[in-house]
């Protein structure tokens, strides 16, 4: 089955963040594809892969940056596909400077930005886009959002019963 989640990033130095999207996308058995493509070293590729990806069969990108984090902006102006930009923190800014260059697109050219290095929330964002026409996708988004209930009601018993500080000694 061909992919339906693009995850594409402009270095290798990008994987530590976006494997996140790689994990919730096979915790909910996604095809999906990675791809490392820069808009700066590798224009020719980008801009290939980005008017031709609609074409394969994919449906959403997820497009991680750093630094001047143009890959999400220039990835969707050149794809009718909705993008989903993460911004990768970066060594000297801890990524304010890709947040901003990712989420500051021009009127018409919109990319739907996540937190600073948040890619895990990029492949849940995916994952509900393709469930507005995937039913069995929708439920299975829904069992998720009610195990994080349990999990989050579990935690507050668990700190009632053991007090904050006790319950601090065990994180």
């Amino acid at each position: 089955m061909s992919p339906l989640i693009s995850i594409v990033m402009g270095s290798d130095s990008d994987l530590s963040t976006m494997g996140e999207a790689v994990t919730i996308c096979d915790e909910f058995s996604i095809n999906y594809e990675v791809t490392i493509i820069s808009a700066h070293r590798t224009p020719e590729e980008m801009l290939n892969y980005a008017q031709v990806a609609h074409t394969r069969g994919i449906k959403v990108i997820i497009a991680g940056a750093g630094g001047a984090a143009h890959l999400p902006g220039m990835v969707a102006s050149l794809t009718p596909l909705p993008v989903i930009g993460v911004p990768v923190p970066s060594k000297h800014l801890q990524g304010l400077d890709s947040l901003y260059s990712i989420v500051q697109m021009p009127t018409g050219i919109p990319v739907a930005t996540v937190a600073i290095g948040n890619a895990r929330n990029a492949g849940l964002l995916a994952i509900q886009i393709l469930a507005t026409y995937q039913y069995e996708l929708q439920e299975k988004v829904q069992s998720y959002r009610q195990n994080l209930r349990i999990s989050t009601m579990e935690k507050q018993a668990k700190l009632e019963k053991l007090g904050y500080r006790e319950y601090l000694k065990q994180m």
